[in-house]
């Protein structure tokens, strides 16, 4: 088999965190991967909230290499480590600002970063609503900087029959946004509307 394709993901202290863990899972089936995986302190809580309490061990026992969240000499952290690209999922606003302007106090952080500066594949899940100016500006300076800001929205025309449908749709949607070679998650498409007589 070739060379297996480096992938991080990342999990901050937003709510939503089974869609990162659901990313992660998906992932982590594909011999394709290696995935290096990075959970902050407050992802530790929530993903234990709002999945289940031992969801940050069994995470890590998934990847391919874990990093420890203040390890800022971790291999991620250089853009000499060949990776294909990031996903933050779910990103909270503070990581989505400290990404944004630079503030590279952490590891999850830095390898955001890395992946900018690089000309990677940088897939930010924004988790908060409503938003005020400044999340906007935020917004738009991480864009202006090379990331895809890809709010975790159901896409309520496919008819989800269930919350594990929706979150693996989006789940999907953001591993396909990486654009992989090879690495396709099968997520449900829009076929289009049955043309009326």
């Amino acid at each position: 088999m070739s060379e297996r394709l480096g992938v991080i993901v990342g999990i901050s202290g937003a709510s939503g965190a089974a869609i990162g863990a659901r990313i992660v899972e998906r992932l982590a089936e594909d011999p394709r991967c290696a995935l290096h995986l990075v959970i902050s302190p407050a992802a530790e809580r929530t993903l234990a909230e709002e999945v289940h309490a031992n969801a940050p061990a069994r995470l890590r026992g998934l990847a391919f290499r874990c990093h420890a969240h203040h390890d800022i000499g971790s291999c991620i952290a250089s853009g000499s480590f060949p990776t294909r690209g990031m996903i933050v999922a779910p990103c909270s606003i503070r990581t989505l600002s400290a990404i944004a302007w630079g503030q590279l106090d952490n590891l999850l952080v830095r390898a955001a970063d890395v992946q900018l500066k690089e000309r990677r594949r940088l897939v930010l899940l924004a988790r908060e609503s409503p938003l005020h100016l400044g999340h906007l500006r935020t917004m738009a300076q991480v864009t202006e900087s090379g990331a895809i800001v890809a709010p975790p929205l159901p896409a309520f025309y496919l008819k989800p029959r269930s919350l594990a449908e929706v979150v693996d749709q989006i789940a999907c949607r953001a591993i396909n946004l990486l654009d992989l070679p090879g690495v396709s998650a099968p997520a449900q498409a829009w076929a289009g509307e049955t043309a009326r007589a």
